[in-house]
């Protein structure tokens, strides 16, 4: 394995590893041969998903007094939290909604935010910037995977997609990674396709593949648009820490054009314009 800031010694924490992306970043990870931790809410269902091979942080980056726990000896942060756009039961409401009330959510969303408690601004906004407030002075990277649209806000469809607030969340959690003096890599992934897979068998996990047939496009500026697979978002996290051009980058991420054998990341990456605080 070749590493520029990478080593054996090394440790990853990632969170929201049992979700979409975070459980193919994990699989990737020990793939790669780097030492994980996992903060989650679950420790048994961790424990399930990756076999017992990772070390477990059980905590939650809405409850800051939770993280401290978590970041001890940790080197790297690979941020893949994150709840639904839209009012959802993930939302986790102190009550469930009646037909009524969920009436009422969509019509008023500042009313769904005050009753929610999983809502993005409690998880991408807040909760990221807990997490940063946690994490070690010293650490190498923080890699936040956020989303296609942060400029484009007001423009179709991410006018739609931010009804409630969740471009504005994740620029939010974007701004305080920029900000904090960490080194960074902030991926804005396009529309997520290829899972997410819920099979607890890790070896599932590795042997995951793409099922579209596009190549892997980057670029900054926010001006990409279109799908992309959550395993090509996962490498991209995983394989940004191997290169140092990718540090304090903010790019999108999307599939297009035709597939070549192998992505060259390294490519990809070098190939990026240095990105700037004001991109944000």
């Amino acid at each position: 394995m070749t590493s520029f800031e990478t080593s054996v010694e090394d440790l990853v924490l990632v969170a929201g590893a049992t979700g979409g992306v975070g459980q193919l970043v994990v699989g990737k990870l020990l793939e790669k041969g780097l030492k994980v931790r996992v903060l989650t809410r679950n420790a048994a269902k961790a424990e399930e998903m990756f076999n017992q091979r990772v070390q477990i942080a059980v905590g939650d980056i809405r409850q800051p007094a939770t993280l401290p726990a978590a970041t001890p000896d940790v080197t790297h942060i690979i941020s893949c939290t994150g709840t639904t756009a839209f009012p959802s039961p993930k939302w986790e409401f102190d009550q469930s909604p009646n037909l009524l009330e969920w009436g009422i959510i969509f019509l008023n969303p500042q009313s769904s935010e005050a009753k929610a408690k999983n809502s993005p601004a409690k998880v991408d906004a807040q909760g990221v910037s807990n997490l940063v407030a946690a994490a070690p002075r010293n650490l190498k990277r923080f890699v936040f995977v956020s989303s296609c649209g942060i400029l484009r806000k007001n423009q179709f469809p991410f006018s739609i997609l931010n009804a409630f607030g969740v471009l504005d969340a994740k620029q939010k959690g974007e701004e305080s990674i920029i900000h904090s003096g960490l080194p960074y890599t902030i991926i804005r992934a396009g529309r997520l396709i290829d899972g997410p897979y819920t099979s607890s068998d890790l070896n599932t996990l590795l042997k995951a593949k793409t099922g579209g047939k596009y190549g892997v496009v980057v670029g900054t500026g926010d001006t990409l648009s279109g799908d992309a697979s959550r395993i090509d978002v996962a490498n991209a996290c995983v394989e940004c820490l191997f290169q140092p051009s990718s540090s304090r980058q903010i790019f999108e991420i999307v599939n297009q054009g035709q597939r070549p054998p192998v992505i060259d990341w390294e490519t990809l990456f070098s190939g990026l314009g240095k990105s700037s605080a004001s991109d944000s």
